[in-house]
């Protein structure tokens, strides 16, 4: 899980920088092709063209600048890539995912920091069925699941369900549309959809988990996620990812590492598109100005051998 945006600290050690704290220099984005079959550049440039096309006999708005041209103009798209070429470790600003003396529950990588175009595109993907955005938010993604799982190493990916009124109110999940595209751009990827909703936990109630605190958010999703029966044998014994669109307190990815802990899978870690700013102590979501001003230590709560 390695980030190139490090800074000395003491006797030789480097720290790694939270992105949305020390902000990368701006830079021109890479423009090659994310695929290595030369059959899927071929697909995905007739899908451009396609779609150029389209944006000329109806066109759209892009839906971060709102300049007339696709669905995400090419200015904007440039964005989101700057915004997530540096995948970073992100639960040190998830409390459910730490304990009380600092030590890793659970360790996370992001692909970038919940802001600017790039909330703006997912938001629009999962509220209003933007799937246009499928390929460049995939995209993000993908470099996540790389950063997260270098070399050799087998994990097989885990995505986090959609609750069932979510479900219904979008006729999708966002999570597992992402995870098709991702598996197209990462060839020979292990995707195990085995978690499903329990419909006994609290996250069933009215209203959404958006403007509650730690302590809301991990009452209303404990004891809501289940391995399906059938898939018990696909993830017992079996190294485990969990994938999340977006992380907050960590109460969803929490559980669903539980469910997969209790039917005996190995959870090593988590990968989310985008990380929010960790919150601050009346559990509005924004981080304050001091914490603003500090250099956020992502080395310091490295996993233990047993994570």
């Amino acid at each position: 899980m390695s980030n190139k945006r490090t800074t000395e600290a003491g006797a030789g050690r480097r720290v790694r920088l939270d992105p949305d704290l020390v902000p990368a220099p701006q830079r021109s984005a890479s423009h090659r092709s994310q695929y290595q079959s030369a059959l899927l550049r071929l697909l995905d440039q007739a899908a451009g063209a396609a779609a150029d096309l389209l944006a000329l006999a109806v066109p759209v708005d892009c839906v971060c600048c709102g300049a007339e041209d696709r669905a995400l103009c090419g200015q904007c798209d440039r964005r989101i890539r700057r915004l997530t070429c540096n995948p970073f470790r992100a639960e040190s600003g998830a409390p459910a995912l730490m304990d009380v003396g600092g030590r890793v529950l659970l360790p996370v990588v992001a692909a970038g920091v919940y802001r600017e175009e790039l909330a703006q595109a997912l938001l629009s993907f999962k509220r209003h069925g933007q799937y246009q955005l499928r390929s460049s938010l995939g995209r993000a993604l993908a470099g996540a699941v790389r950063s997260a799982s270098p070399g050799t190493e087998v994990s097989c990916l885990v995505p986090v369900p959609s609750s069932n009124a979510a479900f219904l109110k979008r006729g999708f999940s966002p999570v597992h549309l992402l995870l098709q595209e991702v598996s197209r751009q990462v060839p020979g990827l292990a995707v195990q959809d085995v978690l499903g909703k329990t419909g006994s936990g609290s996250l069933q109630l009215p209203g959404g988990q958006k403007g509650l605190d730690r302590g809301g958010r991990a009452k209303r999703v404990r004891g809501s996620m289940q391995v399906r029966p059938r898939g018990r044998n696909q993830v017992a014994g079996q190294r485990c990812i969990i994938v999340d669109d977006v992380l907050t307190t960590g109460a969803t990815l929490a559980e669903a590492a539980r469910a997969l802990h209790v039917s005996g899978a190995v959870v090593t870690g988590a990968i989310v598109l985008a990380a929010t700013r960790p919150p601050d102590s009346s559990g509005s979501g924004a981080a304050s100005p001091e914490g603003r001003g500090r250099e956020h230590d992502l080395e310091k709560n490295k996993p233990g051998k047993d994570e």
